[in-house]
């Protein structure tokens, strides 16, 4: 099911997950995968519709709505890690 998106749909992806949108990985389908629970943050969504990350654990590697599996971590429990590592 390898069907380029419209623009419509690429915009809601967009409008869904802006740059710095934090991501928690579940899984990902792929041999070159980060591995299951890494974060990371949007940087981009491209023309195709795919996540353009940057991993924390330095890796790049894109996700794709619809086949990989992943989280939207709320902006309060961010803070509140960091809060709590002080």
């Amino acid at each position: 099911m390898n069907r380029w998106p419209t623009r419509e749909q690429v915009q809601r992806i967009k409008d869904r997950y802006p740059p710095g949108t934090r991501i928690r990985l579940d899984h990902m389908d792929d041999p070159q995968a980060v591995p299951d629970g890494t974060e990371g943050t949007v940087q981009a969504v491209d023309d195709a519709g795919q996540l353009l990350m940057k991993w924390d654990n330095g890796r790049s590697l894109s996700l794709v709505p619809g086949e990989d599996s992943f989280s939207v971590i709320p902006q309060q429990q961010e803070q509140g890690m960091t809060m709590g590592g002080m």
